[in-house]
Parts: structure tokens; sequence; C-alpha cells
């Protein structure tokens, strides 16, 4: 199959202006903010500025709303897989858990839960193949 050419048909007493300047040039587009970089990008930022308003005694939990029930996991790593994939690993219900999550399910409340008193406050750690 060819291109349309319009110069390939004419039309006796009827001229077609030139439209060739009315077609926009074309425009870089603003990266796509529902990949998982992007994602990872703004849950590290609310993340760590929740954390960072925690007392000594406190750390962050997160609480998963949508398996039917409240989960509430203590977060020690999150891990961007792109392009669409948030991998939680942490505790829930004192023992190691992996959350595998796609980016258009992620729903979620950030809340502080006590540390243990024998144990350093613990930090959430952040990776991904863009850092």
């Amino acid at each position: 199959m060819t291109d349309f050419d319009p110069s390939e048909f004419t039309f006796p007493g009827i001229h077609l202006p030139d439209m060739s300047s009315l077609i926009p040039e074309p425009i870089d587009l603003p990266s796509n903010h529902m990949w998982a970089d992007e994602q990872f990008a703004i849950l590290k930022k609310y993340i760590i500025e929740f954390e960072n308003s925690l007392d000594p005694e406190h750390e962050v939990g997160i609480c998963f709303t949508h398996f039917g029930h409240a989960v509430l996991m203590q977060v020690t790593e999150i891990r961007c897989e792109e392009p669409v994939l948030l991998v939680f690993r942490g505790i829930v219900n004192e023992k190691e858990a992996t959350l595998i999550q796609h980016i258009n399910q992620l729903n979620f409340l950030l809340t502080s839960v006590p540390k243990e008193p024998d144990r350093p406050k613990r930090r959430i750690g952040f990776s991904s193949e863009t850092e």
C-alpha cells in the first residue's frame, strides 16, 4: 500500500488550497507518570517525609487496604521493578513478607507503629534500577 498523494487527483474547475502549513509540528510529550519509576519517586518522597515526622520510638508501617481487610506491614524495603511493578518487603504478623504490586493497585495508608525497644529504629530502604 502506498501513501496517499493528493496531487495525483485533479478535479476540473476545483482548486484545493495547500494545507501542509496547517499540520502541526510534532511536540515532545511529558514523561508518563504512570510508570513504576515515577510512582516510586513520589512514594519515596512521601514516605521519607512521614518517616522524618516520627519520634524516635515509632517507625513507618504501611496498611494495605485491598485484600478484603487491612494488612499492616512494617516495611523494610521498597523496590522499583520497571516498568509497572513495585515490591514491598517487610514484616507482617511477625513474619517476613513480600508484596509485589502493580502500580495501578497502589492504595495504602502510612501509619506509625511502635519500634521494638531492644533495637534501633528501622528505616525503609529504597532501591531502583535508576538509582
